[in-house]
């Protein structure tokens, strides 16, 4: 009798993680100025629900990190829509700040946890760490720059989380190896 295969969860978690990011990443850049709103469904469904599954799939998987991350990644959409639709009543740029920068603090240290994964995932943790540390700026300073900075890091953030979920969605179909690069460290 042979085990039945499940499915990755990570491709779906990194998806959701990406559209919702380059969206939102697309307002902070100052590209598109009206219209945000529509990152609050994406916050709850794609960004949040879709990345709290891939988690609780892959602690079920037992792994500690893809666990840790996507769950994680997904209460903070989570957080950002009951923000942004005012549920959690005022909040200060201070505030935003501050939750920014812990989430940034927190990918810089899950960051390291990419070392020895791929070049791919390590990208995308470096990038990540950078966008909001640079967003955490902007809202604590009021500095457009930084924010339109964090928006444009963000983008990048999104293309390579978007690669390294779909490289291996695109790779398991042909029967591939997915092209993911070498790990930085041995």
């Amino acid at each position: 009798m042979s085990e039945k295969k499940s499915a990755n969860p990570a491709p779906l978690g990194l998806s959701g993680f990406a559209l919702t990011t380059l969206v939102l990443s697309s307002f902070n850049a100052g590209l598109l100025g009206e219209g945000a709103n529509v990152v609050i469904g994406l916050a709850i469904f794609y960004g949040g629900l879709a990345q709290l599954l891939a988690g609780i799939l892959e602690w079920k998987a037992g792994n500690t990190f893809g666990y840790t991350a996507f769950f994680t990644y997904g209460a903070f959409w989570e957080w950002f829509a009951v923000t942004a639709m005012g549920l959690a009543g005022p909040v200060t740029p201070q505030g935003i700040g501050l939750v920014l920068l812990a989430f940034g603090i927190f990918t810089l240290v899950m960051w390291f946890g990419t070392f020895k994964a791929n070049l791919s995932l390590f990208t995308t943790f470096l990038l990540l760490w950078i966008t909001f540390f640079l967003l955490a700026g902007g809202a604590f300073s009021g500095n457009v720059a930084l924010t339109h900075a964090g928006g444009y890091v963000g983008i990048l953030t999104a293309i390579a989380a978007w690669y390294t979920g779909l490289a291996s969605v695109v790779a398991e179909a042909l029967g591939k190896e997915p092209p993911l690069g070498k790990p930085i460290l041995k």
